[in-house]
């Protein structure tokens, strides 16, 4: 039976500004990434978003990024690759804490936004977050772009991967992502996200913005939290994919 776990980017709230609708969205969701406190979140944030995730028995997640509040973690900082282990580190250790108070354990990894894509392409930042994330706990599971360095970085480093996938954005010929700044880079229709998803996930192939269909592999589907119909759209998913008999399931329950 195919399985697919589906995952949303949370506690991306930051002291008295709300970002996200987590407590809809963990109701349909099994995996759940939560900010470190650099791009976005805060202690209280991490704390409240931790007890919700728990409650829904969510597989929960760090989601560290660049120290860029200001840009939400999605503009590209220059920093040597020492620097790179250390925020990692950083962060991965401030919610591994937080986790372990409440009573359960940290199951993942997945860089956000600039880093996260930064690591898809660059081998030498990949294999820092990776070594970091080694480091820190060699059970955790790496989330990475699927087919791109820091999977394979993951893999060669001896942790477990998952190969992300995204429902909401297009693909280029190569298998990356359109980058954001490009007017076609986002997809806003639920159907026809739906369908890029259970493409990917039955066929193993998504058709790029040139037409050109990419082979692709596909552990874990994103869906971004602060999608303005992100709980509607990850409940019409989940159903579309039950209804094909895949079964939507969080990593690790094997």
């Amino acid at each position: 039976m195919l399985r697919i776990d589906l995952n949303c980017d949370a506690g991306e709230s930051f002291g008295q500004y709300t970002l996200g609708s987590d407590a809809e969205l963990f109701k349909h969701v099994t995996s759940a990434n939560i900010a470190c406190g650099y791009h976005a979140g805060d202690h209280n944030v991490i704390t409240q978003t931790v007890k919700l995730a728990t409650e829904n028995k969510l597989a929960i997640g760090a989601h560290p990024g660049f120290q860029d509040l200001v840009g939400f973690g999605r503009r590209e900082m220059q920093l040597s690759l020492d620097e790179i282990y250390n925020l990692t580190i950083y962060q991965l250790g401030a919610l591994k804490t937080i986790v372990e108070v409440h009573g359960v354990k940290l199951n993942h990894v997945k860089p956000h936004g600039a880093l996260y894509n930064l690591a898809a392409k660059n081998r030498d930042v990949s294999f820092a977050i990776a070594k970091a994330v080694k480091s820190v706990d060699p059970n955790l599971i790496l989330y990475g772009l699927a087919g791109s360095e820091l999977c394979q970085a993951g893999k060669e480093t001896g942790l477990k991967i998952a190969h992300e996938v995204f429902a909401d954005r297009t693909y280029q010929p190569d298998g990356t992502l359109t980058p954001r700044n490009e007017p076609n880079a986002l997809i806003h229709d639920a159907n026809e996200a739906a369908h890029q998803i259970l493409q990917i996930v039955k066929h193993g192939k998504v058709r790029s913005i040139t037409g050109k269909e990419v082979s692709i592999q596909a552990d874990t589907v994103c869906i971004h939290g602060d999608g303005e119909h992100a709980p509607t759209f990850a409940s019409m998913l989940k159903e579309q994919l039950q209804k094909e008999n895949i079964s939507v399931t969080k990593i690790g329950d094997d």
